[in-house]
């Protein structure tokens, strides 16, 4: 895909995720807004090597979304990769629904794991990374966290153990949009230092804006050429990006639009569809 039309994809999944929650009553815009970008480079930027026609073909590299209350997100890049219809974004936390308020793997099988008590995700990605190193397969794994989720000791552990046993068959994104569910992260747990952490614990750093895609494509590039080392991408990004009322604002981690501040957010994100549109592409 052009990056004219991945900037187009972001926008058409950040309808979506407003949508979904409005339709839904609950959920998390905040945290979902803000990952797009490294959701849409992965599956459609050509970083992730997958078939939605084959959601068990044995060399699919492996996603981990360790920030599970972002799965509004996840859920439209999947559709819109064609391993879910589009209209059953519709059924967001509703009863019966595959698509439940984190993710659930019994549900929805083309899913790599359940998920929703943060802190999980990197070490289950370590898991099927040591799995790969064990049976010989190519494959990669990524694992998508949160900033807040760096304050959680299993996250510590993992990072650890990634260093002990030089996981370089992983690359780790931490989606840094800067707030948790009560505060910012700056003011808990040293979560303005994420580059020194990762770096004591012997972690090669790449730190990028999380709303770039080439940026996003390239880190991911070269974290395939670190050896004998993980490597963690630290994607600088504003949570709530694309709806400006809810950009920086702590309130909408968990609090999703009424049926007004919907229509705005709609409203707004389709003035912005239209200058994507008006983009010029360079051959």
């Amino acid at each position: 895909m052009t990056e004219k039309e991945l900037k187009k994809l972001c926008n058409n999944v950040r309808q979506d995720i407003i949508s979904m929650l409005a339709e839904a009553g609950s959920g998390h815009p905040g945290g979902s807004l803000s990952i797009v970008e490294i959701l849409v480079a992965l599956y459609f930027g050509g970083v992730l090597s997958h078939d939605p026609e084959k959601q068990k073909w044995e060399e699919r590299d492996r996603f981990f979304l360790s920030k599970a209350h972002a799965c509004p997100a996840l859920y439209s890049v999947l559709a819109r990769a064609g391993y879910l219809p589009v209209e059953e974004l519709k059924t967001l936390r509703k009863l019966g629904s595959r698509l439940q308020g984190h993710l659930d793997r019994v549900k929805l099988p083309c899913l790599e794991s359940s998920a929703g008590a943060l802190g999980e995700g990197l070490s289950l990605g370590l898991g099927a990374a040591l799995a790969a190193r064990f049976d010989n397969k190519k494959w990669w794994t990524y694992v998508l966290m949160s900033d807040g989720e760096q304050e959680e000791g299993e996250t510590m552990e993992a990072m650890m153990f990634a260093k002990q046993y030089q996981i370089d068959n992983l690359t780790a994104i931490v989606d840094v949009n800067g707030l948790q569910i009560d505060n910012w992260t700056i003011e808990e747990m040293g979560g303005s230092f994420l580059k020194e952490r990762y770096e004591a614990f012997g972690w090669h750093v790449i730190d990028i804006d999380g709303h770039n895609l080439e940026q996003i494509i390239e880190a991911c590039q070269t974290a395939k050429s670190i050896h004998k080392q993980p490597t963690v991408i630290l994607a600088r990004t504003i949570k709530g990006k694309g709806v400006s009322f809810m950009e920086n604002k702590l309130e909408w981690h968990g609090k999703t639009p009424d049926k007004e501040q919907a229509q705005a957010a709609l409203k707004e994100l389709r003035e912005e569809a239209k200058k994507i549109d008006k983009i010029k592409e360079v051959i």
